[in-house]
């Protein structure tokens, strides 16, 4: 009888717990599957609410075809008045088929597989595009996901050694700023919004739902932008940069910033390739402009690091089965 596997929290990060050089790895592969087209990533599904505007539930189908093929779905939930309530913004589970019968194999707790995917894609990003080591790091936005992506920076070797954390809630960025300090007493700060904009590395994590930067701004030719949140940006400030995405028609629409670039200058010339690009040796940077980095974020790295999970829960007897959830297998 086919047997459903569930991967609790716990599960998932002891999985994960002191492995962020394995999921970078698993994040960098997924990205050169994608680019040479041995993947399927459609587009993501956004279940929005007419009285909640900035809260959302998406649906991320994907496939991963490699000597593994998994295809799967992620359902994730952004709700940021959680905050204000003391509780996490996002929510996820992730769902994990068998190529061969369709059948689900899994289903995983997904918001810390979320994070790290994201914050593993964020610290490949830093590697590969930074010009020199960053002196300076601005955080802006200091929830799960900032606190996910400076432990993945700091494993992946990018210094952490003068931070600056802002968030409209300053009691946030406060609490990432004592977290950091806690694991290198006098690392963190907080600051203004261009305090950390003045930084060398500068990450994005926030639930921006339209660009707040100002219009003005530009980023020095030496610094380096995260932009995982994708719409703090104004287009101008995009344009006068070295745009990298992770992959161009999904990064161009939903309202990102690259999207409003689009439609202000009516082509998409201004992007000038993919990270996987750049780790191929396709694309070179421009050492007379800021780099850019906007990544979407792909299902198919959710279904890779998910299968990572999964198989480091089986090898520690931490998967659950859930006896007799599906019916008779059999047809007749």
């Amino acid at each position: 009888m086919h047997q459903l596997e569930i991967i609790g929290s716990e599960a998932v990060a002891a999985a994960l717990d002191g492995r962020e050089t394995a999921v970078l790895e698993c994040v960098r592969d997924t990205y050169l599957l994608h680019e040479r087209g041995r993947t399927v990533n459609p587009d993501s599904h956004f279940l929005r609410f007419p009285e909640k505007p900035d809260s959302r539930i998406i649906a991320l189908p994907a496939f991963v075809n490699d000597d593994r093929p998994t295809a799967g779905i992620k359902w994730i939930s952004s709700f940021p008045a959680n905050v204000a309530r003391g509780k996490q913004r996002a929510s996820a589970i992730l769902v994990l088929n068998d190529y061969e019968t369709g059948h689900p194999v899994a289903v995983l707790e997904s918001a810390a597989i979320s994070a790290a995917r994201t914050a593993a894609s964020a610290a490949l990003a830093a590697r590969v595009l930074a010009k020199q080591a960053p002196e300076t790091v601005g955080v802006i936005g200091a929830g799960y996901i900032a606190r996910t992506v400076c432990a993945y920076l700091a494993a992946s070797g990018t210094p952490l050694d003068r931070v600056v954390c802002h968030d409209q809630d300053p009691a946030s960025a406060a609490a990432l700023a004592a977290h950091l300090n806690g694991r290198s007493p006098g690392t963190a700060t907080t600051g203004a919004l261009q305090d950390a904009l003045d930084a060398d590395l500068v990450v994005f994590a926030t639930t921006a739902l339209a660009p707040y930067v100002p219009v003005a701004h530009r980023f020095r030719p030496d610094q380096l932008a995260l932009h995982l949140s994708l719409r703090d940006l104004a287009p101008e400030t995009l344009l006068a940069s070295h745009n990298i995405v992770d992959d161009v028609e999904h990064c161009l629409k939903a309202q990102t910033s690259p999207h409003l670039a689009e439609g202000l200058v009516g082509h998409r010339d201004f992007v000038n390739g993919t990270l996987a690009q750049v780790v191929l040796g396709d694309v070179a940077l421009d050492a007379n402009r800021p780099t850019v980095f906007s990544p979407f974020g792909l299902g198919v790295l959710d279904i890779a690091v998910g299968r990572l999970v999964l198989d480091e829960a089986r090898s520690t007897g931490r998967s659950v089965s859930a006896e007799g959830f599906f019916g008779d297998p059999v047809r007749w």
